[in-house]
């Protein structure tokens, strides 16, 4: 992010979490002049479309790491390929020599008749004979050797140049994280510092509003203990208040939304995916009325926010870029449903839609 938009952003002291709910009207502008309302959409608008592009950003580099690891693997397994099809070369070669020095032109038949001891040339017939069977299953096993070696050549190359592919996506994901970003500054910059002001007070009391919603409607349910993971999970997410968002972070010393909430439950003992449309996807699902501190609670219908249940409707979050890792209402985005990575699917835990 540019010291511009840094400036731009601590002048409007802060232009809290997106919100996409009604917000309160506002004062009337100038003949022209688009309203309070008007600029907040569009602010969370180019928020959202920055926070989207940054979860695929984050899930490429994902599958870019496991592609590297991947490639590694195969190079390692075609090395020692190598170097056994190298020793079985080298062993169906002597046991030809030795084949070849042991056997003559005579047929056994005749061997027999002319041998001194008849019993040394059928010693001899066997060990000619056992060095024929040995030399064929030394053929046989270089031959599967050569096979082998010849498949994980192919599968390398092509699990190079699927992390060569990857990584050409991935940059283009980092440019388009890195557009949206400018589209965030280029409205910043053509506010004033009083429209900055109303566009945060407006979402505050959009904010307020919903929570608001979300606590008298009970949707969130009794007070629940934190299990000894979700506990750690809590303390370590805690322990990073105030330090920076930044997209695809995943600390120590920065972080974006899914970025803290994966550290946290690594942290934790149970890892989870990186990114929140993962953890939407391959987590338990819990109801709102089961959350309990250390669940993950994500936001909107493509599940591109998440942020750390703490218990009595508050969450911690690493928001977006510009603000800092904090605690903030439950309702500060549209909700979609809530995860819990050390626990069972619950019965009858379907997605939850709380706004």
């Amino acid at each position: 992010m540019s010291g511009r938009l840094l400036r731009l952003v601590c002048t409007a002291a802060t232009v809290a979490c997106a919100v996409l709910a009604p917000v309160p009207a506002a004062a009337v502008p100038e003949p022209g002049e688009p309203t309070v309302a008007r600029l907040l959409t569009d602010l969370q608008r180019l928020y959202r479309e920055a926070e989207r592009a940054t979860e695929t950003y984050n899930a490429t580099e994902e599958k870019l790491k496991r592609q590297r690891a991947e490639v590694k693997r195969l190079d390692g397994e075609l090395a020692r390929v190598r170097l056994s099809l190298h020793d079985r070369r080298g062993d169906a070669g002597r046991l030809a020599r030795q084949q070849y020095q042991s056997s003559t032109e005579i047929s056994s038949y005749v061997q027999l008749l002319l041998a001194r001891s008849p019993q040394h040339a059928l010693d001899q017939g066997h060990v000619i004979g056992q060095l024929a069977r040995e030399r064929a299953q030394a053929v046989g096993r270089l031959a599967g050797s050569e096979k082998k070696a010849d498949a994980l050549a192919r599968r390398a190359r092509a699990a190079l140049d699927k992390q060569l592919a990857l990584a050409e996506r991935q940059k283009k994901d980092r440019d388009e994280v890195r557009g949206r970003l400018d589209d965030v500054e280029e409205l910043l910059a053509s506010l004033t510092p009083e429209q900055l002001d109303d566009i945060a007070e407006l979402e505050r009391e959009g904010v307020e509003a919903a929570q608001q919603d979300v606590v008298v409607s009970g949707a969130l349910g009794p007070e629940r203990p934190a299990s000894g993971q979700g506990l750690r999970a809590v303390n370590y997410a805690l322990r990073q208040l105030g330090k920076p968002y930044e997209w695809g972070a995943e600390g120590p010393r920065t972080y974006d939304c899914s970025g803290l909430t994966s550290q946290a439950w690594e942290h934790a003992g149970t890892p989870v995916p990186r990114t929140s449309q993962e953890q939407w996807a391959k987590l338990p699902k819990v109801p709102l009325d089961r959350l309990r501190p250390g669940d993950l609670v994500v936001y909107h219908r493509d599940a591109t926010h998440v942020a750390m249940y703490l218990g009595e409707g508050e969450v911690v979050e690493a928001p977006r870029t510009g603000e800092r890792i904090r605690v903030s209402p439950i309702a500060s985005y549209p909700i979609l449903g809530a995860v819990r990575p050390d626990g069972p699917q619950p019965s009858g835990g379907q997605e939850s839609e709380a706004r």
